[in-house]
């Protein structure tokens, strides 16, 4: 256990058998880089990751699975055979450090012929804390045990095939004996790990697109349904509807995380001090889903940065306002990675009747998803909304939808680096302290678009807020040479 840590923290990712990965782990440290040519698995890599983190937020099985791969056969091992009830299917898990120590979650999914949970496995501190097996195949539950160390040395209960265990533990045990303590700790330690996952996934093209509010809500972000097609780490918000059941770990206090003392405690909130939105709660109701299953108003929320960032220009006139230092170092970043001169990031009102590049996203587009969202001044910004711009100095002012695209998602991504949970449309745990949270940005194709000198820099910004214990980041690169002589970034290389 890393005693310097109280924060919860995923440190090893387990592949044993998804997509084109075999018995395949991945120690994850605050900045891990994954390199590799087409068709290594890097990407497969983050949608397991990403699979983990909606199950640990309460999302459905189907949905989490279809909403990341698309399918459940997609995420089956290549050359898997059926045996001889025609079941086939991927495991995954995951080791998240935390204050209760390295607390590991495997799971066995079957994708056919129906998708379930048939089993799962908490441990930690020596004990097997809960397993769960599919005894009846007519039955959609499976049977749980989890730890006591009580009277009884295990409770059994059946627990539904299509939800993280783990999950919903919070729920459903009593915290009466030490046992079933070690079991409320580990699980809760778990979930805020999980939960604390933010995808990041600038498109340019959705930047660019004149909605309301921004630069644009890409089609399918705004109001859709159906999935992203595109597979990789990206994510159609406005698919996810309302997803969450029960299970999600919001329906009683955490007790088990933030409540460690001592220097760790102190340094950690010294650390997150500052951060854009440390200290604001999620906006949704008691049981509600923030983030990956938002309701109708929170889609409209422009103040917290969407997966795609087509609302970037709305969260820098927030942002901006709410911490000028953390706004000067994005500048300051800008400026290193945008060609001529930058004085200024900010957001300006739009005029009446002003639209961006890429206009044609309006109420009849399609886009990553599905159908648009709504029509143009339907938006929480008002008819006119924000737009961002350069300011040149001399030259004037350049708004950023006319940027590269490689300077487009530097501007996004140092953004989202720079931010914390409040300002991003995530649902970490309400219940436990930022300070004792600790956000995990996932960025497929980080460098993508962008030349070595932009892709560096970003990643010397992220070296600079992973070493105040604010971000960590699992990224994939086409060039790992990006990040060479950068103290902290470990590159790990996957054979195709």
């Amino acid at each position: 256990m890393n005693s310097d840590s109280v924060r919860p923290a995923v440190t090893e990712l387990r592949l044993s058998a998804f997509k084109s990965h075999r018995g395949v782990t991945l120690p994850l440290t605050p900045l891990t880089l994954l390199s590799g040519g087409s068709g290594s698995g890097k990407s497969s890599a983050l949608q397991a990751y990403e699979i983990l983190a909606r199950l640990g937020s309460g999302e459905s099985l189907a949905r989490a699975v279809g909403e990341v791969a698309g399918s459940p056969t997609a995420c089956v091992p290549a050359g898997a055979r059926p045996d001889e009830q025609g079941r086939r299917g991927f495991r995954i898990g995951c080791t998240v450090d935390g204050p209760a120590g390295p607390v590991s979650l495997d799971l066995a999914v079957q994708a056919e012929p129906e998708l379930r949970i048939v089993g799962e496995r908490l441990t930690g501190c020596g004990e097997t804390l809960l397993t769960t097996a599919l005894t009846d195949p007519t039955r959609p539950a499976v049977q749980a045990a989890w730890h006591t160390a009580g009277a009884t040395p295990v409770t059994r209960a059946p627990l539904p095939d299509d939800r993280l265990g783990t999950s919903l533990l919070p729920l459903r045990v009593a915290g009466k004996t030490a046992g079933q303590r070690l079991v409320l700790a580990a699980a809760e330690q778990v979930v805020v790990a999980l939960r604390s996952a933010f995808v990041c996934d600038p498109r340019p093209e959705a930047m660019r697109g004149a909605r309301t509010g921004g630069m644009g809500a890409v089609a399918g972000e705004g109001g859709g349904s159906g999935t992203d097609g595109g597979g990789g780490a990206g994510r159609a918000a406005g698919a996810r509807g309302n997803a969450r059941g029960a299970g999600g770990g919001r329906g009683k206090p955490v007790s088990g995380l933030g409540k460690t003392g001592g220097p760790g405690g102190a340094g950690a909130a010294g650390g997150a001090a500052g951060v854009w939105g440390a200290g604001r709660k999620g906006s949704e109701g008691a049981g509600g889903a923030g983030g990956w299953g938002r309701e109708a108003g929170e889609q409209r929320d422009e103040g917290r940065l969407r997966s795609a960032c087509d609302n970037l220009p709305a969260v820098l006139d927030r942002t901006s306002r709410e911490c000028a230092r953390r706004h000067a170092v994005l500048v300051a970043s800008v400026r290193e990675a945008c060609a001529g001169p930058v004085e200024g990031l900010r957001a300006v009102p739009r005029q009446p009747g002003e639209s961006g590049e890429g206009a044609a996203a309006g109420p009849g587009a399609v886009g990553r998803g599905g159908p648009a969202g709504p029509p143009a001044g339907a938006g929480a910004a008002g008819a006119a909304g924000v737009r961002a711009v350069l300011d040149r100095g001399e030259l004037g002012e350049l708004p950023v939808e006319q940027l590269g695209d490689g300077e487009l998602r530097f501007v996004a991504l140092a953004l989202v680096l720079l931010t914390g949970p409040g300002v991003l449309a995530m649902d970490p745990v309400a219940e436990v302290p930022s300070a004792h949270q600790q956000m995990t940005v996932m960025a497929d194709g980080m460098d993508r678009c962008m030349d070595r000198r932009q892709a560096r820099e970003l990643v010397s910004l992220a070296v600079r807020m992973a070493e105040r214990g604010h971000v960590r980041l699992l990224g994939t690169v086409r060039d790992p040479a990006v990040a060479e002589g950068l103290p902290g970034v470990q590159v790990l290389h996957l054979e195709a």
